[in-house]
């Protein structure tokens, strides 16, 4: 049967300041080393060894999964990184304060698109230097193809395209994969995998430095899902 653990990178620099984040390549903080490297323990006291590992392009959950794989004494696995596993684009909030955002839009408009499907943040303009075509990382990617702001619907699209593409494969083949990313990148691949709602999905929380464990059989029907405490 195909494993696949769903890890949230530990806290960030920005989720403890409570900044919009997005695409911006922040480090986790204290707290966040600490939940990576939990997390490894965890996976690690319940015999869960995964035999490949998949990240976004962000260092924060490039280090959650290397901390989590080290305290595992596990490092030898391959890691493979796609851009598509990505945290949700937050257009122009990125790198702006959640409480400063909601007063100057109201509550209503801040939760349509905070805890909303389908409805995106103002997106960069152009000249922005929070473009993602200004980072040196995404210069061989198609400006086209890159995001200047995203809905968790957006989000869902790429990020279910890849774990199609290039995840579910290794489920089938049995294998224990783990996947470090992002609170919506996972909460999109949750909503296809738990097969939720749009209205269902707002209301999951993915929390930061804890695995969860889904378990597949050969067609890749769930027939497990644990949380690991």
């Amino acid at each position: 049967m195909g494993k696949l653990i769903l890890l949230r990178h530990g806290q960030s620099v920005y989720n403890k300041q409570n900044i919009f984040t997005g695409w911006t390549d922040v480090e986790l903080s204290e707290k966040g080393i600490a939940e990576a490297k939990g997390a490894g323990q965890l996976l690690k006291a319940e015999g869960i060894y995964p035999e490949l590992c998949f990240t976004s392009w962000l260092k924060r959950a490039i280090h959650t999964a290397q901390l989590a794989l080290r305290e595992m004494d596990w490092e030898q696995i391959d890691c493979i990184k796609s851009w598509k596993l990505n945290e949700r684009h937050y257009g122009a909030w990125q790198q702006r304060n959640k409480d400063e955002v909601k007063a100057e839009v109201g509550e209503e408009a801040f939760v349509a698109v905070r805890r909303g499907y389908d409805t995106p943040p103002p997106p960069l303009p152009d000249g922005d230097p929070r473009l993602p075509e200004n980072d040196p990382k995404f210069r061989l990617i198609d400006p086209k193809a890159l995001p200047r702001s995203e809905s968790l619907k957006d989000t869902r699209k790429r990020a279910l395209n890849y774990f199609y593409e290039a995840i579910a494969p290794e489920l089938a083949r049995g294998k224990t994969v783990l996947v470090s990313a992002h609170g919506n990148s996972l909460r999109a691949l949750t909503m296809a995998i738990e097969n939720l709602s749009p209205e269902e999905i707002v209301k999951v929380e993915i929390p930061t430095g804890r695995p969860i464990l889904y378990t597949f059989d050969e067609t890749l029907t769930l027939k497990e899902k644990k949380m690991l405490s």
